[in-house]
């Protein structure tokens, strides 16, 4: 009972933080609040909103597979997180953008335009969706289904809560709520390797030699054919950031709303740091948890997401359960409340065509959102069909298929200056997944070479030579 009773507070936190972040509710301040978010609150936020729970279930459960190779891809993150700084930002701000995807009408037409938004809105549904189908099926499973609630329910409550605390103020409200969750997860994740080392009766130095003398804690891989090779892992990790911070109206729609460039590359480059040290404490407590269970005789489970929920709901005690309950749902709507606004705000400016600034639209505006609300408590009942070992593994393949269109799309608009027949990008786009799923194909089949994350690059690869290609009869202006 006092879980609920702590919840239902939580949840009435969340709303009030709605109401207090202001009354303004044109679509400039739904959007991007007005330009007046601090940067050191959007950082804070954009935390939470990358790791999702996925990453507190899934991070440390692939440790047994993989060991800490995972960091690998985490620091190829940083990289990233420079690259969007210094490259995409000064782009966006200078063109005054409230959907980044404005930035390919201005350079090669509408058509590029509506392609780069809609596999945003496509890819960013699925994804997010994914990321929320493991929080909330934990806390189904662990929580509800006590009380024999079916999974739609438990959905839609979720996603129901989201909206009650989002449709008001959207961006100005998140910046806000999604600081908060960040710190519940970081607080969560620190507790739950307190009780860890504890139920281990281990010191602090003691907890670091057992992590540091484990084998699963080997980091680096330089054999070219593993999928975990540290040069693969770098890149991947570099261009996922890129794609999925960088070329996602998501995570960019949060810094779009700080006061300056200046403001907002410091938020990025802040925020980008604090994922090795994120990552290594998800790490550690996927090592310790392995050593826990060789020391008292558990048999682990055979998906590597079921390893943190049986420990933290059975076998740790009542501190980590109430701890990973309140971490799971932080991280699921961090991570789908700013996904939801963002898919709202890329229909409604770059498929509609509504001005952010007009008022009377408002009430279109909210019956849009809800309608996204329903349509992804959907995606999310449909991921309940789907079994693997790693769902983190599979949200990564799923961005390098539905992502590598935009990364070759930016490229080749900020790299080149070519021109593009506009109407030829839709099917560029569209072939570029294909090509490179049947590439991965034939790699496999003939050279017993396996892609990883690198799936990526190729994908965008191929979209960068599709535009590269096609016939020139759109001229470019280059002072757009």
């Amino acid at each position: 009972m006092y879980i609920f009773i702590a919840i239902a507070l939580y949840f009435s936190l969340l709303v009030l933080i709605s109401l207090l972040t202001g009354r303004n509710r044109s679509n400039s301040h739904f959007f991007l609040g007005d330009r007046r978010s601090l940067w050191y609150i959007v950082a804070i936020g954009m935390i939470g909103s990358s790791v999702s729970g996925i990453s507190l279930v899934s991070v440390p459960g692939m440790v047994r597979a993989s060991g800490f190779t995972y960091l690998q891809t985490a620091i190829g993150f940083v990289a990233g997180y420079v690259v969007v700084a210094f490259v995409l930002l000064p782009v966006y701000y200078k063109l005054n953008l409230t959907s980044i995807y404005g930035y390919l009408e201005n350079r090669f037409g509408q058509h590029t335009r509506h392609t780069g938004a809609w596999f945003f809105i496509v890819s960013k549904t699925v994804t997010s969706a994914a990321k929320m189908f493991v929080a909330v099926t934990v806390l189904h499973h662990f929580l509800l289904s006590t009380w024999n609630i079916p999974l739609w329910v438990t959905v839609s409550i979720c996603v129901l809560i989201i909206w009650l605390y989002t449709f008001r103020n959207g961006i100005a409200t998140i910046v806000w709520t999604d600081t908060l969750q960040t710190l519940v997860l970081f607080a969560v994740i620190i507790l739950m390797l307190i009780q860890v080392t504890k139920s281990m009766n281990l010191s602090f130095s003691e907890t670091v030699h057992t992590i540091h003398n484990s084998p699963l804690s080997r980091i680096f891989v330089f054999d070219w054919m593993s999928d975990r090779n540290f040069f693969k892992q770098f890149f991947s990790g570099m261009f996922i950031v890129v794609v999925m911070t960088g070329l996602s109206q998501d995570m960019i729609q949060s810094t779009l709303s700080c006061r300056t460039i200046r403001e907002a590359q410091k938020n990025m480059l802040w925020y980008g740091m604090a994922f090795v040290p994120f990552n290594l404490l998800l790490l550690s407590l996927g090592v310790l948890l392995v050593v826990y269970a060789e020391q008292n005789g558990f048999t682990l489970p055979e998906k590597a997401d079921e390893i943190v929920p049986m420990f933290a709901t059975g076998l740790l005690g009542k501190t980590v359960y109430f701890c990973f309950i309140f971490g799971i749902i932080a991280a699921t709507f961090n991570s789908a409340d700013s996904a939801l606004t963002a898919i709202v705000t890329s229909i409604y400016i770059d498929i509609l065509k509504k001005d952010r600034n007009l008022k009377t639209t408002r009430t279109h505006r909210n019956l849009l959102y809800l309608t996204i609300c329903v349509a992804f408590v959907l995606i999310v009942l449909a991921f309940a069909n789907i079994d693997n070992h790693s769902f983190i593994d599979v949200l990564l393949m799923i961005v390098g298929y539905a992502y590598g269109p935009l990364l070759g799309l930016f490229a080749f608009g900020l790299l080149t200056r070519r021109p593009i027949n506009d109407r030829t990008t839709p099917y560029i786009a569209i072939a570029s997944p294909i090509l490179a799923y049947l590439t991965d194909i034939a790699c496999r089949y003939f050279f017993q070479y396996q892609f990883g994350y690198e799936l990526l690059m190729l994908n965008g690869l191929f979209t960068f030579f599709g535009l590269f290609l096609t016939k020139l009869s759109v001229p470019f202006l280059h002072d757009n």
